[in-house]
């Protein structure tokens, strides 16, 4: 007599109706608060001119840039390194699998690409990765700089977690253990102090650029607060990294950041122009770099 066996969810199936369920929850209730404030948001938006938005799309492509040398200067480091126009394509191009559900899709379309230009997998998958503790770290640290220590001092104790695993030392002997579970070969080359340290450079260069595009359409608790708004809001969207770019999170922990110095209805209104700016600048970004790179192959 046979038993037959309980049949269980896939498990690729069941992470993406979380995923879906999770952006669809989000999606919902910010909805429902931009309803709720429906004119006081319009009054926002009428604040907003085309000189502010057109500075805060500028400073949003300088930010994108930054990441991007950041994760350049990650991949030389390791042993890749690649010209400008190549790079770009390749980082831009793959950045747009940010808005498909799931973590997966950057990181496997800058390892096809860079395969092209001769750069090994998991190299391109190591200088991937390093990307989310460096802006995590370097996020916080200007949370705390800008905000104050009083009121964002319970970031504090990431602090310290995410500078150890910033050490390459640390950093080579990780990458090392996952590259032996995979089976796959050791990295040529180990990442050094002064790549990081470089890249680290360009991380905080993103943060000032990306402050300037908030302050752009928010000037009103200023330059430094601006800053330090955009980072915190951004580092808490990443951490929940089931639904694509922190849609939805990002934007409410933007409302309560600028709610004392703006009313809710005009910090619901910039939090979605700050959302439609950026996705404009990816979208430049990746279309520039694919030009420049197609023209440079002709």
């Amino acid at each position: 007599m046979s038993t037959a066996e309980p049949r269980t969810t896939p498990k690729p199936l069941l992470r993406k109706v979380v995923r879906f369920g999770f952006l669809a929850v989000a999606l919902g209730f910010g909805a429902w608060a931009v309803a709720a404030q429906w004119d006081a948001v319009l009054a926002g938006f009428a604040k907003l001119s085309w000189p502010m938005l057109a500075a805060s799309l500028a400073a949003v492509v300088a930010a994108l840039l930054g990441a991007m040398l950041t994760w350049r200067t990650l991949l030389a480091d390791l042993g890749s390194p690649l010209p400008l126009r190549p790079a770009a394509k390749v980082f831009f191009v793959g950045q747009l699998g940010k808005y498909i559900p799931g973590a997966v899709w950057p990181v496997l379309a800058q390892m096809e690409m860079g395969r092209d230009l001769g750069v090994p997998r998991s190299r391109s998958a190591a200088a991937f990765f390093l990307m989310m503790p460096i802006q995590l770290a370097t996020g916080l640290l200007v949370t705390l700089g800008t905000l104050g220590w009083n009121r964002y001092g319970w970031l504090l104790p990431a602090v310290p977690v995410l500078l150890v695993l910033l050490e390459p030392k640390v950093i080579n002997a990780v990458i090392g253990f996952g590259l032996r579970k995979l089976k796959r070969e050791p990295l040529e080359r180990p990442l050094t102090r002064r790549g990081m340290l470089t890249a680290l450079g360009w991380a905080l260069a993103g943060w000032t650029a990306y402050g300037v595009h908030l302050y752009a359409v928010a000037p009103q608790g200023g330059l430094l607060f601006a800053v330090g708004a955009f980072a915190l809001s951004w580092c808490l969207g990443i951490l929940t990294f089931v639904v694509p770019a922190g849609a939805g999170v990002r934007e409410v922990a933007m409302v309560a950041v600028l709610s004392p110095v703006m009313d809710r209805g005009s910090a619901i209104a910039v939090a979605l122009v700050s959302r439609m700016i950026i996705i404009a600048g990816d979208l430049i970004c990746a279309g520039i770099a694919g030009l420049a790179a197609r023209r440079r192959s002709l």
